[in-house]
C-alpha cells in the first residue's frame, strides 16, 4: 500500500503572531506591548510573540515594547512619530 506524505508542521508556529497596523491604530493606549494585545484580543493567550505587518495606516503616535515591527511597519510608525523598542 502506498502512504501519503506528510511533510513536517512546527507548532511554534501558531505561537508566533502577526498584526497589521491598522488594528495597533484602533487600541486606545500608546504604549503597546504583548500583554495589551493579549487584553486586546487581538493576539491569543497563549501566543510567545508578535509582530507588526504593514496592512492599513498609522494616523497616531505609538511606542511599541518588545514586539517585533517589520520594515515597512517600522517605517510608518516612525513617521506618524512613534517609536520601536526591541
Amino acid at each position: 500500500r502506498r502512504l501519503p506524505k506528510r511533510g513536517f508542521v512546527s507548532l511554534t508556529n501558531t505561537r508566533n503572531v502577526e498584526v497589521r497596523l491598522s488594528e495597533i491604530n484602533e487600541l486606545p493606549v500608546d504604549e503597546i506591548d504583548l500583554l495589551t494585545l493579549m487584553q486586546a484580543n487581538l493576539v491569543s493567550q497563549h501566543a510567545l510573540s508578535a509582530k507588526v505587518v504593514l496592512s492599513g495606516e498609522i494616523s497616531r503616535k505609538v511606542t511599541l515594547k518588545g514586539v517585533g515591527a517589520t520594515k515597512g511597519a517600522k517605517a510608518a510608525i516612525e513617521a506618524a512619530g512613534g517609536c520601536v523598542t526591541e
